[in-house]
């Protein structure tokens, strides 16, 4: 039962298959993972094309997770338009990120996603700009530590998470995609130079589609905790079937990634969604990824996908969870400052909030 909702996003036919016990099994483990609003789509999609024998305590929680989607999805429109007036007088169109992007782009992995904030991206150089201008239209800083403002500021890629006063909707504004201090240090103003406009939504853009997946995938790969790995790794599924369908399209993402200096996240996902998903890739690009060999840092994110729900830990997966937490912060910043951060967090004992975005 392990895999078992991994399995089910695989191969959504298999529902027809479960018992009352596995469906239980499934649901606890959607929860855990942030898919349970994935998964009501699928389990919809599936009762409408096939005769599904769903359990009577089964149907609540599906309508339950679809009306949050819908109102989340409504909710992210909104505050994006909040967003994009109060940015209006700086001359700035606010390029979405991850979740609130895949929404409002109508994009493959906008299905069922669940989120808790939104993250944008925008130019280095406005960046004093753009924190007045949303201060002033009510969004504000929780962040009262010194060095807490001093980490984000001085060596991370975004500023101090902002919460809005009155509707409590939060916002991540990003002024590059990889920290300043990263190991992997991705070309952001190419990225956002790129960026395309939505023709809906005038005022608002979001990355094109290959840096879209680009994007995901260094967010995913540069994770410290990973109470989301699967969804992420999920979302990423979905974006490469759906753009795959292009002719063409994974040979120009991996030149683009070359471009933008993002060539490793994108091995790594590429060969993570096609082991877990079974991600239809061509073969020269299966070829090329079978010459990459990192079975030690696979097993550990195999893990990760598989453990956030009890019924898929093993007796290692603390063990496993703890290199990753190491490996996140080495990759993102270096020595020196990686020990002052992580004595700090140590000493104050305060658990980082794990993101959904």
């Amino acid at each position: 039962m392990t895999q078992l909702l991994i399995d089910v996003l695989r191969e959504p036919a298999k529902l027809k298959h479960l018992n009352e016990f596995a469906w239980a099994q499934l649901l606890r483990q959607a929860r855990a993972t942030n898919l349970f609003g994935r998964l009501a789509h699928l389990i919809e999609h599936q009762a409408g094309a096939a005769a599904l024998n769903i359990p009577a305590y089964v149907a609540p929680h599906v309508f339950a997770a679809k009306r949050l989607c819908t109102a989340q999805h409504a909710c992210v429109q909104n505050e994006a338009q909040n967003i994009a007036k109060a940015l209006l007088p700086l001359g700035i169109k606010p390029v979405l990120l991850k979740g609130s992007a895949y929404v409002l782009g109508n994009a493959p992995a906008a299905i069922g996603r669940m989120f808790s904030d939104m993250d944008i991206l925008v130019p280095r150089d406005r960046l004093a700009d753009v924190e007045s201008s949303l201060m002033l239209a009510g969004w504000i800083s929780h962040i009262d530590d010194e060095y807490d403002q001093r980490y984000y500021r001085q060596w991370m890629h975004e500023l101090p998470p902002l919460m809005h006063m009155k509707r409590g909707t939060g916002i991540d504004v990003h002024h590059a995609l990889t920290p300043l201090t990263c190991r992997w240090r991705a070309d952001s103003a190419r990225m956002l130079a790129d960026a395309i406009e939505l023709p809906n939504l005038p005022g608002i853009k979001v990355l094109q589609p290959a840096d879209q997946i680009l994007h995901s995938a260094t967010h995913l790969y540069l994770e410290s905790e990973m109470p989301n790995a699967l969804r992420d790794l999920s979302d990423l599924d979905l974006l490469l079937r759906h753009h795959s369908q292009q002719e063409g399209f994974i040979d120009q993402l991996e030149q683009r990634a070359q471009q933008v200096g993002l060539v490793r996240p994108l091995d790594r996902a590429l060969r993570h969604t096609h082991a877990v998903f079974g991600t239809p890739l061509p073969t020269s690009t299966l070829q090329r990824l079978g010459k990459i060999s990192q079975p030690v840092l696979d097993a550990l994110y195999f893990d990760a996908y598989r453990c956030q729900h009890p019924s898929g830990k093993r007796w290692w997966s603390p063990i496993a969870q703890w290199l990753l937490f190491v490996r996140g912060h080495w990759m993102r910043m270096p020595l020196p400052l990686l020990v002052v951060h992580l004595t700090r967090k140590a000493l104050r004992r305060e658990p980082e909030a794990p993101e959904s975005k």
